[in-house]
């Protein structure tokens, strides 16, 4: 059974999902699954999405069956209900079978992925993941990603497109998502869109989302810094600085 949202009023709702971390250098980014489980209950408040990156046994992220399993355990135990997302990127693994293998073998399923489209053979391997009853969340890095993802009529078996600019100017961060998304429409492609940028970028990129009606991901994966440029203490900040841009509209 493919994932679905748990509710038609909900999944009207703009999504806020905490990214809790990725590869970003800062002091409080988690990595054990202790540190991910209590990340992720002392910093969801307003997030119905929270996204994880596990982390091996020599300090590296992984897709490796085990450590994503005691990962998406402990946050699962300390946030039951909310989805759990994780990422197929070849930036973790980049080589494509063993990425396969490793993704082929996990034995505690997320609900969902995040799968870069245009990465080698990303069309099949989100085939077998719908088969297992995983969403997919399609990653749009570039207007080409875009392009492909409308021309592969793929669409309609993800949960929701994820627009990402990775541009570090936040005007160009903003032009790259006015674009994607207008490549979307041009396609006909009607999915639940979630706006992130990189760094500084990513609050730019994230106020045109909101104004548009879209969700946003925020967190040290995204990000280090506050909108106003200050470092943040961690994903407690960010998600909150978030929460209330939804709350207010902005």
């Amino acid at each position: 059974m493919t994932y679905k949202p748990a509710a038609a009023t909900a999944s009207r709702l703009r999504l806020l999902q905490a990214a809790l971390n990725g590869d970003r250098e800062h002091p409080a980014v988690p990595r054990t699954p202790e540190e991910l489980a209590a990340e992720a209950r002392g910093r969801r408040r307003g997030a119905r999405s929270l996204h994880l990156h596990p982390y091996g046994e020599h300090g590296r992220e992984t897709r490796a069956a085990e450590p994503c399993a005691a990962a998406l355990r402990a946050v699962r135990a300390a946030c039951p209900g909310i989805p759990m997302s994780l990422s197929t990127s070849a930036a973790i693994e980049p080589d494509l079978e063993r990425r396969r293998a490793l993704i082929a073998a996990w034995t505690e399923l997320p609900d969902l992925v995040t799968a870069n489209q245009g990465e080698e053979d990303i069309l099949e391997l989100c085939e077998r993941l719908v088969a297992r009853g995983i969403g997919i969340e399609a990653g749009l890095l570039s207007l080409d990603d875009a392009r492909a993802f409308v021309e592969s009529g793929s669409a309609p078996r993800c949960v929701r497109a994820m627009v990402e600019p990775l541009d570090s100017d936040p005007y160009d961060a903003v032009a790259h998502a006015e674009a994607i998304e207008r490549a979307l429409a041009e396609g006909g492609v009607r999915l639940e869109q979630v706006h992130q940028g990189d760094g500084i970028a990513s609050w730019a990129v994230n106020r045109r989302a909101v104004a548009r009606g879209h969700g946003i991901p925020t967190g040290l994966e995204d990000t280090t810094v506050l909108p106003d440029g200050r470092m943040a203490s961690g994903n407690g900040e960010l998600v909150a600085a978030a929460a209330s841009w939804l709350a207010q509209g902005k």
